[in-house]
């Protein structure tokens, strides 16, 4: 069983306060001060690799997108577009644009007309 802390100081600092209203769990600055979230651009080539993918996932079929240069604020705002733009759901997982289906031809016309290099990638 775990001891009890006798005093605030063994508690290891600040327990709450509300100074500075919310802060960001990761950085422990206030939200609107936060610099855990500015991050920068990932490093690449920068075109947006376009493929389908149904290993590992149960014989369904996925279109990855991967490499885009944005931030991650901007990678999620991208998926969702992208998303409605092909009418189905999807997901962002490190960086990696996730829709479901066969939607390549679809989405390297998408990526294009938003501005980026993109290219298919696999068979």
């Amino acid at each position: 069983m775990a001891k009890k802390a006798a005093s605030f100081a063994a508690l290891g600092g600040l327990v709450f306060s509300t100074d500075a209203g919310r802060h960001c769990p990761d950085c422990s600055q206030p939200v609107a001060a936060c610099i855990c979230k500015q991050t920068l651009l990932p490093a690449g080539d920068g075109i947006a690799r376009v493929r389908r993918e149904s290993k590992g996932r149960g014989g369904k079929t996925v279109t990855t997108i991967s490499g885009v240069p944005l931030a991650e604020d901007a990678l999620k705002d991208l998926a969702t577009s992208l998303k409605k733009r092909c009418g189905t759901g999807g997901a962002l997982k490190d960086g990696v644009i996730e829709i479901q289906g066969d939607h390549v031809e679809l989405l390297l016309a998408e990526l294009l007309k938003h501005g980026f290099k993109a290219k298919k990638s696999g068979g």
